[in-house]
């Protein structure tokens, strides 16, 4: 573009919160790059480059447009046939039409088109001037942010999160004039709050990143974070470690320092002691600390900060650091150690003074639910598990719940209970169980590995699912406070990627007879055997099945979550047939006829009463068939039945090119839509092919 300069827009705050730093910035940028768009001011969102640290939210966008393009503007208004009387004089429509324009009638040129032709009014817009237009912009993506709390401060009434102290608009060299929760704008900055707590004057902006590296201020959100990266994963293999960097905490350290500094630090090898989640925890969500592994996954004793400090000092950053964390890691074992004191056993005696939900009971009253159906899942899948060992785990895996380790690290809820189960010398299954009854937590999460924390997790949802439909809480648009969305998933994804093959309404209809005997509902287990298939429909679509595929399948209404999915990748798989298309639209034909016959057809076949060659020909087809598919079905090799049904093609396409289904000798015609009942019958063993689209 001609005349095109760099503009750049910084919001300085008070340190903004770390956890919603890189959301704010996104919206700010992708908000800003729409508008300025929209005005012809650039010509991508490429153009756009986001940027954000503690104290700021900043965008810049080059080669933006001084102006806008000139706009030619064209309005329609009323038909010519009904512009002038027959005077010649202009109509009321004519007249308001020109007003509205701010013409004369006259004025007024004609368009015509293939439907008439028209009043219209053609003119020339000139574009507006970009430092006249980006205020507006700023203001309405400020609005927009995905703000959860908005703040006031001082006597103004501008409401943002948090409060604001400075405001840089330029458009190249020249500032855009414009007012902001009571700042004006201009072209001051400012430095580290330690290292140049001072302003930074920008002369134009373009200059905007190296002056405030000079001032110890790494703007750029992605540059930031690769710093970090870069000087953790330096220090952790000068002491023989690789540094683990979670995702949420490095994005959250990120958000925390504008100048950083990797620091390495070390703590007492006697906390060693303590399980080393619970260190873990103790580092990262307290401290926001990055831990160390050895070469064989061990946690070592040492830690990673980043300091917003370049100290020429570094042995005082690490020596209070140290301190620090000593402090909290004495925690973790003093809670370890006065847990241990205690077995799960004892523990889980506590549950029944905690109140799970109040229409529900305690949690030592969900534990016996789960007792229960943990016992109809194994029974289910063909467990041989030691009886003892399952009600064990039922009984024992909220206990840990009581400990004082997850009670200030609620995040280690199983993980302890495992550890806890060793202690007390439980079989390893038992622990096992306890940990991965929590699996999967979120979407993608790992499952359980063991067939006993496979079916306790199982069991832990459907009670939870049957009970909180039970009282009325179902989720609704955004709202999920008990994260049933969540659960139906996990209700799916054990079944489906574990392998865990059972029937689910009937487990649906156990829990519900578990429940307090005021909320059970005979219509309970299908209202939520309804809610869990419309999560299958969602999680099937992202697993790439067409919508078409999977009301097919779920119009025959499969009684185990395994089942459907082999339905589903045979009905998938067959639509590359070349019979699929014709097939499909046979079915539909089929049960479009019999939905609108009148007769109620229940009989078999008379094979007497098939006059015409091609019903004859269809009918023996169907026969041999249906003997070939029921072994294959008994095996759910749904893909060979559907590659037998192809086979059906010719016969089923001869026979509705040559009968009459509806014929008038009502024998006839019963006859034939008993036929045709056989055959739909038959392809519903593996799905409703007349759900397929074209």
């Amino acid at each position: 573009m001609d005349n095109a300069s760099t503009l750049l827009i910084e919001i300085g705050t008070e340190e903004l919160p770390p956890k919603s730093l890189k959301r704010l910035a996104d919206s700010f940028a992708d908000t800003l790059a729409q508008k300025l768009m929209a005005a012809q001011l650039i010509e991508t969102a490429d153009q756009v480059a986001r940027y954000a640290a503690p104290r700021r939210l900043a965008v810049s966008v080059n080669q933006v447009a001084q102006r806008q393009p000139d706009q030619q503007l064209e309005r329609r208004g009323p038909a010519v046939k009904a512009a002038w009387d027959e005077a010649g004089a202009p109509t009321k429509a004519t007249l308001g039409f020109a007003r509205s324009c701010g013409v004369e009638p006259q004025d007024l040129e004609t368009l015509s088109t293939d439907k008439g032709e028209w009043l219209t009014y053609r003119n020339l817009q000139p574009g507006k001037m970009a430092v006249d237009l980006v205020p507006t912009m700023v203001l309405e993506a400020v609005r927009q942010l995905p703000i959860d709390r908005r703040m006031r401060w001082g006597a103004g009434d501008g409401e943002f999160v948090r409060p604001v102290h400075w405001l840089v608009a330029l458009l190249g060299s020249e500032v855009v004039d414009f007012d902001l929760f009571g700042i004006r704008s201009g072209r001051n900055s400012r430095g580290h709050r330690f290292h140049a707590n001072h302003d930074i004057c920008l002369a134009d902006a373009d200059s905007y990143l190296g002056a405030l590296r000079d001032a110890h201020v790494v703007a750029d959100y992605a540059e930031r974070q690769d710093l970090i990266v870069a000087q953790a994963e330096t220090l952790a293999k000068g002491v023989g470690g690789s540094v683990v960097l979670e995702p949420a905490l490095l994005d959250e350290v990120t958000s925390l320092v504008e100048w950083p500094q990797a620091v390495l630090g070390n703590f007492d090898d006697e906390f060693l002691q303590v399980p080393a989640e619970a260190l873990i925890a103790s580092m990262g969500d307290h401290q926001k600390y990055f831990h160390l592994l050895d070469d064989e996954q061990r946690l070592l004793a040492h830690f990673i900060t980043i300091s917003n400090l370049d100290s020429p000092d570094s042995s005082l950053i690490v020596a209070g650091n140290q301190r620090v964390l000593r402090a909290r890691l004495a925690d973790a074992q003093f809670f370890w150690e006065n847990d241990c004191k205690r077995s799960l056993r004892q523990l889980a005696a506590g549950l029944s003074a905690v109140v799970f939900q109040q229409k529900l009971g305690t949690l030592a009253d969900k534990s016996e639910r789960l007792t229960r159906l943990l016992k109809v899942i194994l029974t289910a899948v063909d467990s041989e598990l030691d009886v003892q060992l399952s009600e064990d785990a039922a009984v024992l895996c909220k206990a840990d719940l009581l400990s004082d380790m997850v009670g200030e690290f609620p995040a280690l809820q199983g993980m302890m209970g495992q550890y806890y189960a060793r202690a007390d010398g439980l079989d390893d299954a038992v622990g096992e169980a306890i940990r991965e009854h929590y699996l999967p937590r979120f979407a993608g999460d790992e499952l359980p590995k063991t067939v006993l924390g496979a079916a306790l997790a199982l069991a832990d949802r459907v009670d939870t699912l049957v009970g909180i439909f039970a009282i009325g809480a179902i989720p609704s648009g955004d709202k999920d406070p008990f994260g049933l969305r969540r659960a139906a998933l996990g209700v799916l994804r054990i079944q489906l990627e574990f392998g865990l093959d059972l029937q689910l309404f009937p487990l649906l209809e156990e829990a519900v007879a578990g429940l307090p005997e005021a909320l059970q509902d005979n219509a309970l287990a299908g209202r939520v055997n309804n809610f869990v298939s419309d999560r299958y429909r969602g999680y099937a679509e992202s697993a790439g099945y067409a919508h078409d595929e999977i009301e097919a399948v779920l119009a025959v209404k499969p009684s185990r979550l395994l089942d459907a999915q082999g339905r589903l990748q045979a009905v998938q798989q067959f639509r590359s047939n070349p019979a699929a298309a014709s097939l499909a639209a046979a079915n539909k034909r089929v049960a479009n006829i019999l939905n609108k016959s009148a007769e109620n057809v229940t009989g078999d076949v008379d094979a007497e009463l098939l006059v015409e060659p091609e019903e004859q020909v269809l009918y023996q087809a169907l026969q041999v068939c249906e003997q070939a598919v029921l072994p294959i079905i008994a095996d759910r090799d749904y893909l060979a039945v559907c590659q037998q049904l192809a086979g059906l093609r010719e016969v089923v396409d001869g026979f509705f090119d040559a009968v009459m289904v509806m014929a008038d000798d009502k024998q006839l015609r019963d006859n034939r839509l008993a036929l045709l009942r056989q055959m739909r019958e038959l392809f519903l063993q593996v799905a409703d092919f007349s759900c397929l689209q074209g």
